[in-house]
């Protein structure tokens, strides 16, 4: 069922969304779970390596239980699936995070793609249109890879 999306209105960090069958709101634990589902799905396919990955990065940076994390990924890509205008529309949402929210965003994306321990073309690809939309600078890229390749590597 494709439910189009009526109006929508950023609140603070609360994104509403208006569709034929009501409202929503959307917190920003929906913006990364979307966002990392979209940069996974780069490949074309989810690996389960990916999902593990989303669900421990989603339950250690917002402090969830895991049933909570996997239960915010799965509403998200139900959501992404029934309105797909709406992943463009959470880019609004983006632009209202700090720089450090960013960054980690843009961290816990990295880990995502190299999850599967493949780092595609394809993924990166999504990656860089992921940050782009949500308003993530070069330099906070840059600061991201860094932090990444810190804490990726072996020995450290």
């Amino acid at each position: 069922m494709n439910d189009e999306i009526k109006s929508k209105a950023l609140r603070g960090t609360t994104f509403v969304v208006e569709t034929e069958s009501g409202t929503k709101t959307y917190e920003s634990k929906f913006l990364v779970a979307a966002l990392l589902i979209y940069v996974a799905r780069g490949s074309g396919t989810i690996e389960p390596e990916e999902s593990a990955k989303m669900i421990d990065l989603i339950e250690d940076y917002f402090q969830l239980q895991g049933a909570e994390s996997l239960e915010i990924l799965t509403q998200a890509m139900a959501e992404m699936a029934e309105k797909p205008e709406l992943a463009q529309s959470l880019a609004e949402l983006g632009h209202t995070l700090g720089d450090k929210d960013k960054e980690d965003i843009a961290v816990m994306a990295l880990k995502v793609v190299a999850a599967d321990g493949r780092r595609e073309v394809a993924e990166m690809e999504q990656f860089n249109q992921a940050v782009a939309a949500i308003g993530i600078s070069p330099e906070i890229v840059h600061r991201a890879f860094d932090r990444y390749f810190a804490e990726t590597m072996p020995g450290s």
